[in-house]
């Protein structure tokens, strides 16, 4: 027997599947767009609705592990509870399955053709929807493409006595069976692969017969084995450095969920395997090899749906579980430090925006505060503000640096749409307009710095002016942001609107100053350091003028 040939065809053959369902994720993920995003309300919903968010997120993502990953990325930056994500973590490892169940189809004479009209409408389409479709059908060949070819250097494999007396011991011990699963999914850090490596190994037949080598019962633990293995990606990003406690026991809840079932399956596999022949196909034989890939994948579909109809009403059972697993207190972080942006879910361009939109909100409610302490600045000339401003500063360019290398690694994602890629560049613009707006404040300090040292002080009049400028802007940035978070075109418009009238007022004002210099209300010393405190309240609504616009320029 040629080892070699049987080694790299398989090895070969995984490489097309792998880069064929990554390929798929890719395109299924720019065809979806921004209607991803429409999923992320579900999360907020009813279990159930969080439970079919995770399938369809997985479906598209193809992995389960990147969803969990996306999960606890969401719980750590406390834009998801507890209980939410554990219903999405089970919806995931539903959504995993239906890998398996696209495998399962019978279409190797389609192959070829499908990759054609694929290629086709990838290479010589002019819309982009109608090229990411097509680059989706091409992936989807290419996945069977590489079953094909695994399928086809399995078949000597059958004819190795020593190979299937392996087998055969694998078969007739389901926890030597689960252990072969939970190591060829650490080994190719796939699921999906290692069930389509099973169900194409189960087509193999023993010599002159019909019936598969390893069977059904045989392959059931293998299957338990990979939805285990399948949790060390989330145990390693939910149990790493900086994450909360509930982000620790999300990455456990998926490990408590696949062993605690697969505990409950090893002993009913034979009662298992009738069901799963009940509601399955039948071939000529027991174990045909014509209906076995289906049967593997239902297997595995409903090994995790009845899961999630035993776990779902348990979930509070599932949080005491976790809370005896996870214990201590939350570390607490540095006001600084980024508390939405995770590395992990750059991967997932449409969610990694949605993070870095929460993250400019912080970060804008800084610079909110710089401005209430620049306005308490200029009223009453105390210390305390100024200090509290150069702060905050301090903060605010630290938050900005980070933001804007997020952005910066999220527009490198080959993934993204020409949407996408409008939205990656209005959100740097966004990030630098927030950070100037600090910016301002921080000039504004200096001439109140200037006051203070000569002892200036602006008549009552001249207070509520500013006073009044102050409320304005400050609107300004909250309604920018609410725009830029929702999306809220109509309120975009109207920080435009506030724009022109902050642009109106200062001319006002100076008039007025002008004419309070003639009375001698005013000193003519104070002139200068009126008009630039005026001028420094006016580009704070240009900044915020600038957000609004990158808010209606964003055709995403």
């Amino acid at each position: 027997m040629d080892w070699f040939s049987i080694i790299s065809g398989l090895l070969g053959g995984l490489a097309i599947f792998i880069f064929g369902m990554n390929m798929m994720s890719e395109g299924m993920q720019k065809s979806a767009g921004e209607k991803m995003r429409v999923i992320l309300g579900f999360l907020t919903k009813n279990p159930l609705m969080a439970v079919l968010a995770g399938t369809v997120v997985t479906a598209v993502l193809q992995s389960s592990a990147a969803t969990t990953v996306m999960v606890i990325g969401f719980v750590s930056a406390g834009l998801m509870t507890l209980p939410q994500a554990i219903c999405v973590v089970i919806g995931a490892n539903i959504g995993t399955t239906i890998t398996g169940q696209i495998i399962a189809f019978d279409i190797e004479d389609l192959v070829w053709p499908i990759i054609v009209v694929g290629f086709a409408m990838y290479f010589f389409a002019k819309k982009e929807l109608y090229k990411n479709i097509g680059e989706t059908i091409f992936a989807f060949g290419l996945l069977f493409l590489g079953i094909i070819d695994m399928s086809g250097v399995m078949k000597p494999l059958a004819a190795s006595p020593s190979f299937t007396n392996m087998i055969a011991k694998v078969a007739d011990t389901p926890i030597l069976g689960a252990l072969t699963g939970l190591v060829m999914t650490l080994i190719i850090q796939s699921s999906s692969a290692v069930v389509a490596i099973i169900q194409n190994f189960a087509k193999t037949p023993v010599t002159g017969t019909s019936v598969s080598i390893i069977g059904l019962q045989g392959a059931i633990p293998i299957i338990f084995g990979t939805n285990i293995g399948a949790t060390l990606p989330s145990l390693i990003a939910g149990l790493g450095k900086g994450k909360g406690k509930d982000a620790k026991k999300t990455a456990l809840s998926n490990l408590v969920f696949n062993v605690s079932l697969t505990l409950l399956f090893m002993f009913v596999i034979p009662l298992f395997c009738r069901f799963v022949r009940f509601i399955s196909p039948s071939g000529a034989t027991l174990d045909d090899v014509s209906v076995i890939s289906r049967q593997i994948a239902n297997a595995h579909s409903t090994f995790n749906i009845v899961g999630a109809v035993i776990w779902l009403p348990l979930v509070g059972v599932m949080i005491k579980i976790l809370d005896k697993m996870v214990r201590g207190s939350d570390d607490v972080i540095d006001e600084s430090t980024p508390k939405y942006l995770d590395e992990k879910i750059l991967e997932q361009p449409v969610f990694a925006m949605h993070l870095c939109v929460n993250e400019l909100t912080r970060t804008a409610e800084f610079a909110q505060s710089m401005i209430d302490h620049a306005r308490a600045a200029v009223m009453n000339k105390t210390q305390e503000d100024i200090d509290e401003v150069d702060r905050l500063e301090d903060v605010v360019d630290k938050l900005q640096d980070a933001i804007v290398r997020y952005i910066s690694n999220i527009s490198t994602q080959t993934s993204l749409t020409e949407q996408q890629a409008v939205r990656v560049a209005s959100l740097m613009h966004v990030a630098n307009d927030v950070e100037h707006v600090g910016d301002r404040c921080i000039d504004i300090i200096k001439v109140v710095r200037t006051m203070i040292k000569k002892e200036y002080d602006f008549s009552e009049e001249a207070h509520e002016e500013i006073d009044s400028s102050f409320d304005i802007v400050k609107e300004m940035l909250e309604n920018a942001m609410k725009a830029l978070e929702s999306e809220d075109k109509k309120l975009a418009n109207m920080v435009l609107e506030d724009e022109d009238k902050i642009d109106d007022l200062e001319a006002r004002l100076r008039k007025r100053h002008m004419k309070r210099l003639k009375k001698k209300k005013c000193a003519p010393n104070l002139s200068v350091v009126y008009t630039e405190i005026l001028h420094n309240i006016e580009r704070i609504g240009d900044h915020c003028k600038n957000i609004a616009e990158a808010v209606i320029g964003d055709e995403g």
